[in-house]
């Protein structure tokens, strides 16, 4: 059974933001949320007993002014956000990831993956940490992978920790959603093809990160990253314009009541728009895709406790409003 999210008086930012929801015994669909936790449902109002989010977005510069209007119209029927399940605001085409990208995060991991038989000081790891960010910074080199959108659920869903997960560790990331198709674009032009920002929590199996049999071949993301619902969503897409400055948004997450994740995304050493642009220099992307923007430090590897059965993660964005996720042991369930 999954969390129930905390009632708060204003959702996020801005007059309105789209989510994907379902009735009881219903299909889901696109709506339009209010910060009052009113609920529009999209389909009459654009057209389209098929539509969703992602056809939203597909067509989100001529569609964004009607949404806004229709924000502001008291005609539209309005009905209670509880009444109604809140799944993962899109279903993307393609998810691209990213790590290494808040500088004490990196700091701290460097220091928590020790490589065997490297007994340097903590203090020289560190100083070592810092000099690669700084190369990487000035030549422009974010890190940049790609995930699978079967690993999303919703915002508020039970998180499924697999049995062969040894190290299951949460990481709360500010993620852009796309709004306009993007290949090539430079940095000035990034933020024009993003729709809008939501919540995502990119679990990892720390375990997993690396090949134990072929070290050599690096990091393994497909088994430490994608396993089913280890991608918690939303629960909203507020809209760029909702949002004045992605360069100060703080990003909280709480285990079991307790701060494990506090910080500010200046603290980011690629921004959004750098994000964006790298990522469309190779791939192209379109109108529902997610940019997972990096994790700040205060991960569980940092702490010494890993996610277990029964844990319940808190995770919340300046004016993206908040998610609720409950752990479930595989065989537990």
């Amino acid at each position: 059974m999954s969390v129930k999210p905390e009632a708060a008086s204003a959702l996020f930012a801005g007059p309105f933001a789209l989510a994907t929801l379902s009735a009881p015994e219903g299909n889901a669909f696109p709506a339009l949320v209010t910060p009052d936790a009113r609920v529009i449902d999209l389909r009459p109002a654009l057209g389209g007993a098929d539509l969703t989010v992602r056809d939203v977005l597909d067509d989100w510069d001529a569609v964004l002014p009607r949404l806004t209007a229709l924000a502001e119209d008291s005609a539209p029927r309005r009905e209670p956000l509880a009444d109604f399940r809140v799944h993962a605001p899109v279903e993307p085409r393609q998810v691209f990831q990213s790590g290494a990208n808040y500088r004490q995060h990196v700091i701290d991991l460097h220091v928590a993956h020790r490589a065997p038989g490297d007994d340097r000081p903590e203090e020289e790891r560190r100083a070592e940490a810092a000099e690669i960010m700084d190369r990487r910074a000035a030549e422009d080199l974010p890190y940049v992978f790609v995930g699978l959108p079967s690993a999303i659920t919703g915002p508020y869903d039970d998180v499924v920790l697999p049995s062969w997960a040894e190290k299951p560790d949460w990481e709360l990331e500010l993620t852009a959603v796309i709004g306009r198709p993007a290949h090539r674009v430079s940095v000035e032009e990034a933020l024009d093809h993003v729709a809008g920002y939501t919540i995502a929590n990119d679990l990892t199996d720390r375990a997993a990160v690396f090949r134990r049999d072929m070290p050599q071949i690096g990091t393994d993301w497909l088994r430490s990253k994608n396993a089913p619902g280890f991608t918690p969503l939303g629960p909203w897409i507020v809209p760029a314009a909702s949002i004045a400055d992605t360069d100060d948004l703080r990003l909280t997450l709480k285990l079991n009541g307790e701060t494990m994740q506090d910080e500010s995304t200046e603290d980011m050493i690629f921004d959004v728009a750098r994000m964006v642009s790298y990522a469309s220099r190779t791939a192209r992307l379109l109108p529902g895709d997610l940019v997972l923007t990096g994790s700040p430090a205060g991960n569980g590897m940092h702490w010494g406790r890993l996610l277990r059965d029964g844990d319940v993660m808190d995770a919340a964005i300046t004016g993206l409003g908040a998610q609720r996720t409950r752990c479930v042991a595989e065989a537990a369930r």
